[in-house]
């Protein structure tokens, strides 16, 4: 019997008025996945006025999400996505170039994509 993993981890910091999010993708998500995180995720952003945040995503074990998934992540965007400053995706996925194109017309920052973590890491701090 095979067991398929699949989830996220997350990490918030905040430094003054900016939250640096950090995110580990890994399987298919699921809408489960986002009940878990969303409250998280909009709890960090109720205790900061004015939030400015810059997100790691790292998706290089992330296959892709759920109908349903896929859902809520479009309602995170379109509610948070004037906040976003950066949005470093890691991934080699072909499929990441689409997923940051249709990102952008819900996010006010920048979108790139990266091989290497400590690129990704650098161009959010600049």
């Amino acid at each position: 019997m095979s067991i398929r993993r699949h989830g996220l981890s997350i990490g918030i910091e905040r430094i003054e008025t900016r939250l640096l999010v950090s995110f580990k993708a890994y399987g298919k998500l699921t809408h489960l996945d986002y009940q878990a995180i969303t409250p998280m995720i909009e709890s960090a952003f109720a205790e900061v006025d004015h939030p400015q945040v810059r997100v790691l995503f790292d998706a290089r074990e992330l296959e892709g999400w759920d109908l349903r998934a896929a859902w809520d992540d479009l309602k995170l965007g379109l509610k948070h996505g004037q906040q976003f400053e950066k949005l470093a995706i890691l991934g080699q996925q072909p499929w990441l170039e689409w997923a940051a194109k249709v990102g952008r017309w819900f996010m006010a920052g920048e979108i790139d994509i990266f091989e290497d973590e400590q690129e990704a890491l650098t161009w959010l701090e600049s």
